[in-house]
């Protein structure tokens, strides 16, 4: 007995594409997020592009996952795509100490985000 194929998490219209562990805090990229949701991919893509966040440019190589994954994985035409979504998740948080006067020690966090962006077919 073999087990059942999952359901699509998306709809046949739209493709998605999933980043892991982005060396950023969730609330830094979910700024840049924000800025492209629901936009044209190609002026999403232009607005990423010329963003003078540092992170943007891991944002652009995800949109631009997700673009390919329409094309190839989906046959969907990257004139009509637009941006559905693109939300930010909490990932891990590295915990390191900094040396602070009188032998002390300050904890200092680093924290991981995950991003996600779906890409749907406009309906004419």
């Amino acid at each position: 007995m073999s087990k059942s194929k999952d359901a699509r998490r998306v709809a046949a219209n739209e493709a998605m594409a999933v980043c892991h562990s982005i060396r950023t805090s969730p609330r830094k990229l979910n700024l840049v997020a924000q800025s492209i949701r629901g936009l044209n991919v190609s002026k999403a893509v232009a607005e990423l592009s010329f963003s003078k966040k540092r992170i943007a440019k891991a944002a652009l190589a995800i949109l631009q996952s997700a673009i390919a994954n329409a094309e190839n994985n989906h046959q969907l035409n990257i004139d009509k795509l637009i941006v559905k979504e693109a939300f930010v998740g909490k990932g891990l948080v590295m915990k390191r100490m900094h040396a602070r006067g009188r032998g002390r020690g300050a904890r200092v966090l680093k924290p991981f985000s995950n991003m996600t962006i779906v890409v749907a077919e406009r309906g004419e």
